[in-house]
């Protein structure tokens, strides 16, 4: 174990951990332990993660033909099946290897597996009973339209994706502007987006925006549609609702010729329940990929939780990382379910009002083990990669690389924010808004640990709830949105969705997301086809002709959108450490703070606009306006005067600037000298 020492960097940081510095070096430890052992049996932690290459089903080129392995350690027998023996399930038995591992060998001489094959495995169980299976480590799964069974289909078209994007560098991402999205509901048709549709048609509109990194939703295949892609059934798959595994890699490729990573949301946390396709109960066990009993159920996500502390389980979960940054370029994930992971007790019900939470026997330190080696394993086969937790618990260290005691994450989402936008909206008065729990809620995070600030993603706009511009503007959306019209509501509501998302953006952490359509205050909800909506596709599309109507307050929203980003890019905004607050003025509702040497100023009164109104500065000198929220392209009105240039006055406290703030107003300044 290594020497309990103050120079480990995450404890010098946080002296509220020097009582559970045992634990952290145990977990570092047993980090350090596995690691040698899987270089000492593998050569390295990427050779280990290359399962998918020797199971499943895959062509032999020096052996003429196929073989098929898969891990079924309590399984009585197993029978691969498929179109290429007319699915005889006495054709093709497999013969137990050792260790749990099963295969069968298919010589080009006797069958002959072509592409677009469909196949299963008929796996008989622990207990006797019998199943076709799909194989956990298909490379894609597909549906059949009149029986909606799930099979594997045997991929292997004759001319490979060629890639263009070998200049493309994950590393050069130093501050994320992330457009979250789903490729299924992306277009504005009521159906089915594809990958190429997506490439084709809204590639283009998140570059011209400004976001430098996509978020890919739900792209492991799912049964239900309407789950978001959190139930995945077939890891390894890309889901083919969308499209072929090529038209995902020409929508990565595309994505990177136009400077955009890409990152995936990763279901590493559960899996569907669902026997036919998923990967419950394959062996029979009850167990196996899942812990045994009550433990491997998810009661509120109704879905199976992965066992980490079973060796081949953590193999399979590292290898399907290895698989989506090796196969598709994938440029780093954001971890679904983080803090169902790290906990026995998923998060639910517990505070985390003490650090006694992070470390006691409720911790999983077979997850946390899991998401070390995965970190790892992702930052050295990609470098520059990105990784997002999605953690709510505070976990100290999640963000912190491995060898300062942490868990190795890059990002954590800051799930508070959007949380406390959405209270505020539906609880307070806009003359009630509190400044000061403003800026707790936005700077209020972990020294050293970075953050995914937002004012929204997918999560506040599914049904039950719905967008930012929902909230402010309700139904005066459906009637009052064209440039001509007076409306109170919808003046309010524009001029406040952009406050909040520059607010937002500029102190919340170092790197921002929005969920698409979200940028021009998209209306309504997130509600995929069901039962309940007659299985309507109403809300599950983005209606992009909302902002291509320049008759339409969308586009102002949009410009503003455009003009943020193109001044958090132009100055790093995000890459220059925490905000300091200059002023705050609990009367008039005005925020003043710095970041990356520019002044922002936020007045949030529904009324008062104050003439020379003046506030402290740090550094002497002139100053210009950079970025209004009251322009008239952005839905202002048109209240300051961008052309003049502001002189600071020396006073015995200090340099202090004067300027006219219009309520609910958000100004930029920079130091011109």
């Amino acid at each position: 174990m290594p020497k309990v020492t103050p120079t480990l960097p995450l404890l010098q940081s946080d002296s509220w951990l020097t009582p559970y510095a045992p634990q952290i070096l145990q977990r570092l430890a047993r980090f350090e332990q596995n690691q040698q052992s899987i270089a000492e049996d593998f050569g390295s932690l990427p050779e280990y993660a290359s399962w998918h290459h020797q199971m499943g089903l895959h062509y032999e080129p020096e052996n003429k033909g196929w073989r098929y392995r898969e891990w079924a350690p309590a399984a009585q027998a197993l029978f691969l099946i498929g179109d290429f023996n007319f699915w005889d399930r006495g054709a093709h038995p497999l013969q137990k290897i050792g260790n749990g591992i099963w295969e069968v060998f298919l010589p080009e001489s006797q069958v002959q597996v072509q592409h677009g094959h469909r196949y299963k495995v008929h796996v008989i169980g622990a207990t006797g009973e019998g199943r076709d299976r799909v194989s956990p480590f298909t490379f894609r799964a597909i549906q059949d339209p009149e029986t909606y069974d799930f099979s594997g289909q045997y991929w292997a078209p004759e001319e490979s994706f060629s890639w263009t994007d070998a200049s493309f560098e994950s590393n050069q991402l130093t501050q994320p502007l992330i457009y979250e999205c789903h490729v299924g509901m992306a277009q504005e048709k009521h159906g089915v987006g594809t990958y190429r549709e997506f490439a084709d048609h809204i590639l283009p509109r998140v570059a011209e925006t400004g976001y430098n990194c996509l978020q890919l939703m739900a792209l492991m295949e799912h049964p239900y549609y309407g789950s978001f892609g959190y139930h995945v059934s077939n890891f390894f798959a890309p889901t083919s609702r969308f499209g072929t595994p090529e038209d995902l890699k020409y929508l990565v490729n595309e994505a990177h010729r136009l400077g955009i990573s890409v990152v995936m949301d990763l279901i590493h946390a559960h899996a569907v329940k669902n026997v036919a396709e998923g990967l419950a109960d394959f062996d029979g066990s009850g167990g196996q990929y899942f812990h045994q009993g009550p433990r491997g159920h998810h009661p509120g996500w109704d879905s199976k939780l992965f066992n980490y502390g079973i060796p081949e389980v953590r193999r399979f979960l590292l290898s399907n990382v290895r698989y989506w940054l090796e196969e598709f370029h994938i440029d780093g994930f954001r971890y679904d379910g983080v803090t169902s992971m790290l906990y026995h007790h998923h998060g639910e019900g517990v505070a985390f009002g003490h650090y006694d939470n992070y470390f006691d026997t409720s911790v999983d330190e077979d997850a946390i083990l899991y998401l070390q080696l995965a970190s790892e394993l992702t930052h050295a086969f990609t470098p520059g990669a990105l990784l997002i937790a999605e953690d709510m618990s505070g976990m100290p260290g999640l963000c912190r690389p491995i060898r300062e005691g942490g868990i190795g994450f890059d990002y954590r989402l800051g799930m508070g924010i959007p949380d406390y936008w959405i209270k505020t909206l539906k609880h307070k008065r806009d003359e009630d808004w509190n400044l000061d729990e403003i800026w707790h809620e936005l700077t209020n995070r972990r020294l050293g640990e970075k953050t995914v600030a937002y004012a929204e993603s997918h999560d506040q706009s599914l049904v039950g709830d719905k967008t930012l511009a929902f909230w402010l503007m309700d139904k005066d959306m459906y009637f009052h949105m064209r440039t001509i019209d007076q409306s109170p509501v919808v003046d309010r509501g524009v001029a406040l969705h952009k406050m909040i998302r520059l607010l937002t953006m500029s102190l919340g952490g170092e790197a921002f997301l929005t969920f698409m359509g979200n940028e021009f205050g998209h209306p309504e909800w997130v509600d995929f086809p069901r039962l309940g909506n007659n299985w309507s596709y109403q809300y599950a599309r983005r209606q992009w002709s909302l902002v291509d109507n320049p008759d339409l307050r969308y586009r102002h929203l949009w410009q503003f959108e455009k003009e943020m980003l193109s001044l958090a890019e132009g100055y790093g905004l995000l890459e220059h450490g925490p905000a300091q607050k200059l002023h705050q003025d609990n009367h008039n509702n005005v925020l003043i703070y710095q970041r990356a040497g520019l002044i922002f100023l936020f007045n949030f009164h529904p009324q008062n606009s104050v003439p020379d109104y003046r506030f402290p500065v740090l550094a002497p000198g002139s100053y210009s306006l950079i970025l209004t929220s009251d322009s008239p392209e952005t839905g202002g009105h048109d209240r300051v005067d961008t052309s003049i240039r502001y002189f600071t006055v020396p006073t015995k406290y200090g340099p202090r600037l004067s300027i006219y703030l219009p309520n609910r107003t958000a100004l930029v300044l920079k130091r011109e000298d």
